[in-house]
């Protein structure tokens, strides 16, 4: 399997992860407040467990070095303030649509889960000729109607476009055939009567004038737009382009992701043993990211190594590089002294949500990649995923920003003092009369995947909590089902 059939098969098999949920949609308006006065403590405390500098303490025992990597990179004094969950939100939407869009014109064949940089608009009539819409025969006038034994007209063959039925003729036409000039209607074979004796057609219900004939034009007209601009490419897209004449589409191409795995402590296979961790990100967020509509390298897995890092961000040619772990301020945490190195614009410092209050937002040149820091810790990073990369790469590649709908939560829901939660949770359907709403999930600590591996959205739980019965924003994530969940061992 070639590079690009293995990329294109990521892609089917991301969309096909791809549901949709009907759900009454709003306009999310909740904020959480920003306290800098607590930043200090909250850093401290996103920090613990820590993949990398948020999934596992680095604890330093007597007589060790301070540092098994040292770097010459200078960490900041002082942080600066973290943003409101909304506002980080709109800093990263805004930046993935600081720039003009690339179009690149793709064969059908390739252009699946790409985003539309045009409207299309229909090349031809659909369709483009009276056809039959049953089998069946084709009648002119007033019966019975006289037909021609063995004379039938098939989809793709048969009379001529000029070719006329005569008053009180018919002959037998198959489901997609073009209709006769002056076909009154088309009769279905379980309606009709043949008397082959006497070589005539009648029928067993009325006829009304154009019954099943699908007349040229019926579904759109040359010129008609079907599909508009941000549309993702889908398989019903790609048939709907391909019907009204398209050979090839033109699409923005995908956002190119990096995603830089950091962390001493972190094992690719195996067991967890003598401290060392199993890394959940590096899976994770490859196939996550596709989900969103990115092309993304394999994960490369760079350890607590500052010089490695700034490596890897020079020589990078993605759109967006993604890095896990080290965003804090530990002994080991070299984001930020790097970036600050390489003169990086900081355009989100930390934000004021849990999990993943540690996250960042960067810009490496003026006209360079973006990088979105994660935290360690998964649920954490899954946090960071949704505030800052999710709505960043909607803007690389020309998808419009998504929505905000509310929708009730049956439980009380704690939250942060003073900061935005992010809490996993799985739609249900209303009973007896009862509205959907939806269930907060157990096993929502920063460190904890099993909680939203079981959810299809989080609930965006202001500073303060929620009782239930209140309405909450809701973010979708990529693969929602279609249905909703039963109980069972996430809840």
């Amino acid at each position: 399997m070639t590079r690009d059939d293995a990329e294109e098969l990521a892609v089917e098999q991301a969309l096909a992860l791809v549901g949709g949920r009907n759900q009454m949609r709003g306009r999310a308006n909740d904020q959480a407040r920003d306290r800098p006065d607590d930043q200090a403590r909250d850093r401290a405390d996103d920090r613990t467990g820590d993949q990398a500098g948020d999934q596992m303490p680095h604890n330093q025992n007597p007589g060790e070095p301070a540092d098994p990597h040292p770097t010459p990179y200078a960490t900041p004094a002082s942080p600066a303030p973290a943003l409101p969950w909304d506002r980080a939100r709109a800093v990263a939407a805004r930046a993935g649509r600081g720039g003009p869009l690339a179009v690149v014109r793709l064969p059908l064949d390739r252009a699946l889960g790409h985003v539309l940089a045009e409207s299309l608009a229909a090349l031809t009539d659909l369709p483009s000729f009276d056809t039959s819409a049953m089998d069946g025969w084709a009648v002119a006038g007033p019966g019975p109607w006289t037909y021609e034994e063995g004379v039938s007209l098939l989809a793709g063959f048969g009379e001529s476009p000029t070719a006329r039925l005569p008053d009180g003729t018919a002959v037998r036409i198959a489901t997609g055939a073009r209709t006769p000039a002056d076909t009154t209607a088309v009769i279905r074979s379980e309606h009709a009567h043949v008397d082959e004796a006497r070589g005539l057609l009648s029928t067993r219900r009325p006829v009304v004038t154009g019954q099943d004939i699908r007349p040229r034009g019926q579904e759109c007209r040359s010129g008609d737009q079907l599909v508009p601009t941000g549309t993702v490419v889908t398989p019903a897209v790609l048939g709907l382009a391909a019907a009204a004449g398209y050979d090839a589409l033109p699409a923005v191409p995908r956002p190119r992701v990096d995603v830089l795995v950091l962390g001493d402590e972190l094992l690719a296979a195996g067991l967890p043993h003598d401290g060392l961790i199993r890394d959940a990100l590096g899976p994770m967020l490859g196939p996550w990211l596709r989900a969103l509509g990115a092309e993304v390298s394999g994960p490369r897995r760079l350890g607590d190594d500052a010089e490695a890092l700034r490596e890897a961000l020079t020589s990078s040619d993605a759109d967006l590089i993604v890095t896990t772990g080290g965003t804090a301020s530990g002994p080991v945490d070299h984001v930020h002294p790097v970036l600050a190195a390489l003169g990086a614009e900081l355009l989100v410092d930390g934000v004021t949500v849990r999990p993943g209050h540690p996250m960042l937002l960067a810009r490496l040149a003026p006209d360079g990649p973006h990088l979105v820091g994660l935290p360690g810790n998964p649920l954490a990073a899954v946090s960071g995923l949704l505030t800052l990369a999710e709505p960043l790469l909607a803007g690389l590649a020309g998808r419009p920003a998504q929505d905000a709908y509310r929708a009730l939560v049956h439980a009380d829901v704690p939250g942060h003092p003073h900061d935005t939660r992010l809490v996993p949770v799985v739609h249900r359907a209303g009973r007896a009369g009862g509205r959907d709403h939806v269930a907060p999930l157990r096993y929502n600590g920063p460190a904890m995947l099993r909680g939203i591996a079981g959810a299809d959205g989080l609930a965006v739980v202001p500073a303060g909590g929620v009782r239930s019965g209140t309405e909450v924003e809701i973010l979708d994530l990529p693969w929602a089902p279609a249905t909703p969940w039963t109980e069972g061992c996430f809840t």
